[in-house]
């Protein structure tokens, strides 16, 4: 069973902001194999479903970025699922914009939603797929850069961002990471 967590923050103040693109590619899942997002547990709203013969949960955790573990661990524990089976989609602000950035494991960086998973999991051996949200400029604080939205151009980026991180899910589940990191990490959106 694969655990799929998109991050983000909940409310619809958060809706289309940079720090939420996890929340958009799990939506992007969720449309693509035909499931609703309609069930709450642990702090978090999922859907299960499969593909490719695999048991599926997408999850958007309800607990604000900062406390993402806090649902995510529950979840974890409650399904029994392997660390190793748990894909975390996030935004990534230091990649160049245009990719989508795969990974088997590694540390949080300074991504206060891995942080806190990590914390929680006392484990930082899961994948996860960073989707570039562009770089902050000089003149921008973090926060209110990663609490933007997309522009109009920025956009059409993105769009195709968020379809090649849900196909590189898909071939994380069908095939494994390795896999997914050899065809999708190259990929750079124009």
């Amino acid at each position: 069973m694969y655990l799929i967590v998109g991050l983000g923050n909940p409310g619809r103040r958060y809706e289309g902001t940079r720090h939420n693109i996890g929340f958009a590619v799990i939506d992007s899942l969720a449309e693509y194999l035909g499931v609703k997002l309609d069930k709450v547990k642990f702090n978090g709203i999922f859907a299960k479903t499969s593909y490719k013969n695999e048991k599926i949960i997408l999850l958007k955790p309800e607990t604000y970025m900062n406390a993402s573990g806090d649902s995510v661990q529950p979840f974890i524990d409650y399904f029994g699922i392997d660390i190793e089976k748990v894909i975390v989609i996030v935004d990534d602000i230091d990649i160049k914009f245009g990719t989508v950035r795969i990974r088997k494991n590694g540390s949080a960086g300074t991504h206060n939603g891995l942080k806190s998973i990590i914390q929680r999991t006392g484990n930082k051996d899961f994948p996860r797929v960073k989707v570039a949200v562009n770089q902050k400029p000089s003149y921008m604080d973090l926060a209110d850069f990663v609490m933007s939205k997309f522009s109009a151009s920025e956009q059409k980026i993105i769009s195709k961002e968020v379809e090649i991180a849900r196909d590189a899910i898909l071939d994380i589940i069908e095939k494994d990471v390795d896999s997914s990191m050899n065809k999708y990490n190259p990929i750079i959106v124009e």
